[in-house]
């Protein structure tokens, strides 16, 4: 028998209360008693994303998000200014091109952060861009954005607005949607929210919603508008995801009893274990700057392959991680430390990369890595 782990940024592990409340009986869409647990389930979005503009529930991946935050701000031919800086990054440019948007894209070296002042002169340069697109957290190299820095630039401009890539920060640190001024917020519910792929969330402020009056892209399932009239009534347009939003209640219940601040500082704690247990191990991580406390980016040491790792990692000890994209396929893997985690899920994941490291002939001192990290989460408990 092989127990299995999952450690990968997305899907991550789901509490077992969520998985019970989701093998309730089916509900109906449009009676009362789902109608009662989707004004519940609002509101307590609210609380998560920090604002008290809409926040749409769509039955879609993260992706869904990000497309409806383009088609339903943006025209063809309207500005938009994307920064690349990563594998989701590059995802914003994509999406803005298939909708006729002219995009102004900042490429940012992998494993870097972006420069807010690069975005300051990029609008100087194009003072009629209508939106800033932008990772909080870029998943495939492990980086955050200093996004309340960004926000203080864009916040001001009345005609421009910006729209974060929060799939894996909501909930892993703070994103204070209100105070500073985020248009738009975008996160998923298999990443820190605790649930199976096939929710996105998208809170939407006054001054979006202005830009939608607008805009005259072409969609149809993804109409933000028509979304809000519905959810502000506890309805949604189209038939949703009843089963995902019964586990939805349940694990905004949890991380409501945790707190924000506590949920904070746990990813925080976690994070910092890993990174110094990789460390210790004798490995680097590979951002070069400002690593997410969602996930850890590894770098493979040199003479090992990273895909390897992540290959023997669910072979051998059934730890489910993550390989690289990209050109950085073979040169690094990911382990995720965002949502259900806790203290044992960090050292199981540096034991087992331990293991496998060690089996690949890598001079690494077993329980090198793992000794930090237990002697740093013992004192910070």
């Amino acid at each position: 028998m092989q127990k299995r782990y999952l450690f990968a940024p997305g899907p991550t592990q789901v509490p077992p209360e969520v998985l019970l409340a989701m093998a309730s009986p089916m509900i109906h869409h449009r009676a009362p008693d789902f109608i009662e647990l989707f004004e519940q389930v609002r509101a307590d979005l609210q609380w998560l994303f920090q604002t008290t503009n809409d926040v749409l529930v769509l039955a879609s991946s993260g992706t869904g998000g990000m497309e409806g935050s383009v088609a339903n701000f943006l025209s063809p031919g309207d500005k938009a200014i994307v920064v690349n800086m990563g594998k989701f990054g590059e995802r914003w440019g994509k999406i803005c091109k298939s909708f006729g948007v002219v995009v102004d894209e900042i490429a940012v070296e992998w494993g870097h952060s972006v420069d807010p002042g690069q975005i300051a002169d990029a609008l100087k340069k194009n003072p009629d861009t209508k939106a800033v697109f932008i990772q909080a957290s870029e998943t495939s190299t492990g980086v955050a954005n200093n996004t309340q820095a960004i926000a203080d630039i864009i916040c001001p401009l009345a005609d421009t607005i910006l729209v974060v890539d929060a799939i894996t920060a909501l909930g892993v640190f703070d994103i204070r949607t209100d105070a500073w001024g985020i248009d738009v917020v975008i996160t998923g519910s298999q990443k820190a929210l605790m649930l199976p792929p096939g929710l996105a969330f998208v809170s939407v402020s006054k001054k979006a919603w202005a830009l939608a009056d607008k805009a005259n892209n072409s969609y149809f399932y993804y109409n933000f508008k028509k979304e809000a009239e519905s959810q502000r009534k506890q309805q949604t347009a189209f038939t949703p995801a009843v089963s995902m939003i019964v586990g939805l209640k349940e694990a905004l219940r949890m991380l409501k009893e945790e707190g924000l601040e506590k949920i904070f500082s746990r990813h925080a704690r976690l994070a910092n274990a890993m990174r110094e247990g990789v460390r210790e191990a004798g490995l680097a991580i590979f951002p070069k700057e400002s690593p997410s406390n969602a996930l850890t980016a590894i770098q493979a040491p040199d003479g090992i392959d990273g895909q390897k790792v992540y290959s023997l990692l669910r072979q051998s000890y059934g730890v489910t991680a993550a390989g690289g994209q990209d050109h950085l396929k073979g040169k690094i893997f990911r382990i995720s430390h965002m949502g259900y985690v806790d203290t044992f899920d960090v050292i199981m994941a540096l034991s087992a990369v331990e293991m496998v490291l060690k089996d690949l002939g890598y001079p690494v001192l077993l329980g090198a890595g793992v000794g930090k990290a237990e002697a740093l989460l013992r004192k910070s408990i």
